[in-house]
């Protein structure tokens, strides 16, 4: 008798999935959404731990983008991880999440030019590769100011950067989460050494890419000596222009930082897409994981105004092995179960989205 083995049929959402060290339970991830509601001194509290563990069900939750250093901040009420308070707080958020049976990682953040005097220890100005303005507005806290021109660090300030990142890695290990997420996306400061529109460097972190990728690798190397590569994700952003960002030759750029990348083993490269609203800003299509997947060797998570249609359709046609979900799973605490049975979505409330307190972060309803 002759049998014909069926096909194995692709992926769904639905489907576990292998991210480095963590065997995850679905490929519906928690995207790393800023909220602005850490506590004095930059530090998570009971409400935070309400709402991350009313999300536990998520593959894998990607906890908002958090401070590095002083220096890193350009946000009211956005967390940190170079404190023991930081960290004190921090563990309420692992402690409630672990119990509900979910998994989390830290995303590691330094805002770089994307801050004010208002933020900046001792009202300095923010640091960046270069003295580049960025195009657009920060609220300081009380009103609305245009962006300043940073300061552009001295070579021999670098090396305290990568520590910074070293010691959050670090302190995330101690706060009990399941690994952690560079942030080298969104216009902040590793995507800043990173695309030529905001490095005009001469030095070894200047000029051709393989001198602009040096600190994303560097970064990356600190962190994974404190974690091990298969707990540590990476998230870039290559066609984004949020934050007034540009590159000349994006393919080129992350084509190369991702090859770079690859050897080290990660467990994940986490690279958004580009949507429509990008494009409305000016950002170019076919910069995206469709087009970068090949370039790099282990897990790509994707992000971007998915549904659980296309959320699907990219894992079926290979180029993404899990998807981030950031505005429905802020809105739908049950995002996996309400894709699985086919309930309606909640409504984001968007006035609430970086407001203080309860409404519109921990009492939108479950199934």
């Amino acid at each position: 008798m002759n049998s014909t083995a069926k096909p194995t049929p692709p992926p769904t959402v639905f489907s576990p999935v292998q991210l480095g060290a963590l065997t995850l339970p679905n490929r519906i991830l928690m995207a790393p959404l800023t909220r602005c509601r850490a506590e004095a001194g930059n530090v998570p509290g009971p409400l935070n731990a309400e709402y991350y563990g009313q999300r536990a069900s998520a593959g894998l939750i990607i906890a908002e983008a958090t401070s590095v250093s002083p220096r890193g901040f350009g946000y009211p009420n956005t967390p940190g991880i170079f404190t023991e308070a930081q960290v004190a707080g921090w563990k309420l958020v692992t402690n409630r999440v672990h119990a509900a049976g979910g998994r989390m990682f830290l995303q590691l953040w330094h805002v770089g030019r994307i801050s004010h005097p208002s933020y900046q220890p001792n009202g300095d100005l923010p640091i960046a590769p270069s003295a580049i303005v960025a195009r657009g507005k920060v609220f300081t806290g009380t009103a609305m100011a245009d962006y300043v021109t940073p300061r552009a660090l001295e070579l021999s300030e670098i090396p305290a950067i990568i520590e910074e990142y070293r010691h959050g890695a670090r302190l995330a290990r101690e706060a009990g989460f399941d690994g952690v997420e560079i942030h080298n996306a969104n216009g902040y400061l590793l995507d800043q050494f990173l695309r030529d529109g905001t490095n005009t460097r001469t030095d070894r972190y200047g000029g051709s890419v393989a001198n602009r990728a040096r600190l994303s690798l560097e970064v990356t190397e600190a962190v994974v000596s404190v974690w091990g590569a298969d707990r540590v994700g990476i998230r870039l952003s290559p066609g984004g222009v949020f934050n007034d960002m540009q590159d000349s030759n994006p393919l080129e750029t992350f084509g190369h930082l991702l090859r770079e990348l690859s050897p080290m083993g990660l467990a994940y490269a986490h690279i958004t897409r580009v949507t429509a609203q990008d494009i409305a800003h000016g950002a170019r299509d076919g910069v995206g994981p469709k087009e970068l997947r090949s370039q790099f060797r282990g897990p790509v998570i994707t992000a971007g105004g998915f549904g659980l249609k296309s959320g699907n359709q990219a894992l079926a046609e290979g180029w993404a092995d899990a998807i981030a979900y950031g505005v429905p799973f802020l809105a739908n605490p049950d995002l996996p179960k309400r894709f699985k049975t086919g309930a309606p979505l909640n409504s984001p409330d968007e006035s609430t989205f970086y407001a203080p307190g309860a409404k519109g972060y921990t009492d939108y309803p479950a199934l």
